[in-house]
C-alpha cells in the first residue's frame, strides 16, 4: 500500500518552512491574487520562488491555489501569473473554474493541475471527467462518506486528495453567498468574512422586529457554526480508502497550529506503515490536537450525515490548551543554552513544554534566562526578543516552546489565594 502524502497549509513563508520541517510532504499556499484566502498572508512572487526552492531542496512539493471563481476582470493578468508559476517550477496549481483550467492548459502546459474542493466533486463520473480533460489530481468534496470515497477510488485512476483536519464550512463545498450578501466580500473570490460564525436569531414573517433565539442564550445562537474536522482517530481507515493525499486545512492559522497538527498526523501515518497489524492510536497524538486553537472536533460526513451534534450553537470561540511562547533558533551543546526567539511573554519559574520536529516532546521549568548581552533576566516581554534559555535536554532548531494557556491568569489567581 502506497503511503499517502501529508499536505499542510502555508499562509506565509515561515509557516511553509515549519510545516515541511515538522513532517509535511507538501504544502498548499496562495499568491497575492487568484486564491480563496485573501486575508491569509499569502506570498509575493519572490516569496513563492523562495518557498518552492526551499521545498525542493528537501525533496518536497508546493501547490499554489488559483481557485477563485473568476469574473471577466480577473482574467487579464492570469496568463502572466500562470507562466510565472510554471517558470519557478511550482509542482501544481489548484483550480475550481473551468475557464481558469482551460487558460492554464493553454499558457502553462507544463503545470500539473489539481481540481480544488470548490469544484464540489462528489461522484466518480465528475472525477473521471476532470481526469479525461487533463487534471492530475482531484480534491474531493468534504461532503463524502468513506464508502463513497472508496467507490471513487475503485472507479477512477487519478490522484485523489481529501481533507482530514480543520475547519468545516456550512456551505456546500465552501461555496458561500452569506459573506457577499452581508458585507460585499465575496467568499468565492477570496474575501470571506466568516459570516457563518456570527450570532443569529430567528424572525417570523408576520412578526417583524421580534427576534427569537434559536436557542442557546440571550445573545443569540451560532446556528451555522460547524465543529472542526478531525480524522486522526480513524487514520488507518482513511489510509485504507486508497486516497493519495491527506490535507490539513488552515492557511490562516498560526505557525504553532500548522507544525503541531502536522507532527501528530506524521507520527500516526508513519506508525501505521511501520506495523499495520499492531497499529493503535496513541493518546499523545490526540492530546497534541487539543493544544492548538480549534473548535470541538467532528468526523464531518465521513461516517454519517452530520446532525445537530456536529454543530456548535452556543459560541464561535476556539479551544486550546497551550500558548506558543518561543521558537528555538539554535542550541549550544557545551553550555546547554538554546537561542530562542520570543513569541509570547515568558518568565522565570514557568513550566514549559518543548515540541521538536524530530525529537521527543518534554517539559521543564525556565530556571535561567539571559538577554542578548548574556545578562540574567526574569521576564522576556518584548515581541520576538532574542534570549537564551538553559535547557535540561538538547533541543533541535525549530523546536517550539509553549506553556499552558492562561498561565499568567492562573498564577495571579494562585497568588491572590
Amino acid at each position: 500500500m502506497k503511503k499517502p502524502e501529508l499536505l499542510a497549509p502555508a499562509g506565509n513563508l515561515e509557516k511553509l518552512k515549519m510545516a515541511l520541517i515538522y513532517g509535511a510532504d507538501a504544502v498548499f499556499l496562495g499568491g497575492k491574487a487568484f486564491g480563496l484566502r485573501a486575508f491569509g498572508g499569502n506570498f509575493t512572487e519572490e516569496e513563492l520562488k523562495e518557498g518552492v526552492e526551499f521545498a525542493h531542496e528537501m525533496g518536497k512539493k508546493v501547490y499554489v491555489t488559483v481557485n477563485i471563481y473568476a469574473h471577466n476582470s480577473d482574467l487579464g493578468k492570469l496568463p502572466e501569473y500562470l507562466k510565472y508559476l510554471e517558470s519557478i517550477r511550482v509542482d501544481a496549481i489548484l483550480v475550481a473554474d473551468l475557464g481558469v483550467f482551460q487558460i492554464a492548459k493553454q499558457v502553462a502546459p507544463n503545470l500539473h493541475i489539481h481540481i480544488s474542493t470548490q469544484a464540489n466533486n462528489t461522484n466518480w463520473a465528475s472525477v473521471q471527467a476532470w481526469k479525461d480533460m487533463g487534471a492530475s489530481r482531484v480534491v474531493l468534496a468534504r461532503e463524502l462518506s468513506i464508502n463513497e470515497i472508496a467507490e471513487i477510488r475503485e472507479k477512477c485512476d487519478v490522484e485523489l486528495e481529501m481533507f482530514v483536519h480543520g475547519a468545516m464550512c456550512i456551505s456546500y463545498s465552501g461555496r458561500c453567498l452569506m459573506s457577499n450578501y452581508f458585507t460585499g466580500r465575496d467568499a468565492n473570490r477570496g474575501s470571506c468574512a466568516q459570516s457563518c460564525r456570527w450570532k443569529y436569531s430567528l424572525v417570523e414573517e408576520k412578526r417583524p422586529g421580534e427576534f427569537i433565539p434559536v436557542f442557546e442564550d440571550e445573545r443569540g445562537t451560532y446556528i451555522f457554526n460547524s465543529k472542526d474536522m478531525c480524522l486522526l482517530p480513524y487514520i488507518d481507515q482513511v489510509i485504507k480508502s486508497g486516497v493519495d493525499s491527506l490535507k490539513i486545512e488552515g492557511r490562516m492559522k498560526s505557525v504553532h497550529y500548522a507544525s503541531s497538527v502536522v507532527k501528530a498526523y506524521r507520527l500516526a501515518i508513519d506508525s501505521y506503515f511501520a506495523d499495520p497489524d499492531a497499529f493503535e492510536i496513541k493518546d499523545e497524538w490526540l492530546d497534541e490536537l487539543q493544544k492548538v486553537s480549534h473548535r470541538e472536533y467532528t468526523t464531518g460526513f465521513y461516517f454519517h450525515r452530520p446532525t445537530e451534534k456536529d454543530q456548535i450553537y452556543g459560541s464561535s470561540s476556539y479551544i486550546q490548551t497551550s500558548d506558543f511562547i518561543g521558537l528555538v533558533l539554535s542550541y549550544d551543546e557545551p553550555t546547554g543554552f538554546a537561542i530562542v526567539e520570543q513569541r509570547n511573554n515568558m518568565k522565570i519559574g514557568q513550566e514549559i513544554e518543548v515540541i521538536q520536529p524530530k525529537g521527543k516532546t518534554f517539559k521543564q521549568n525556565i530556571d535561567i534566562m539571559l538577554n542578548d548581552e548574556d545578562v540574567a533576566i526574569e521576564v522576556a516581554p518584548h515581541a520576538q526578543q532574542i534570549i537564551k534559555i538553559k535547557m535540561n535536554e538538547p533541543v533541535e532548531p525549530y523546536a517550539m516552546l509553549r506553556r499552558k494557556e492562561n498561565y499568567e491568569r492562573a498564577s495571579q489567581n494562585k497568588d491572590r489565594s
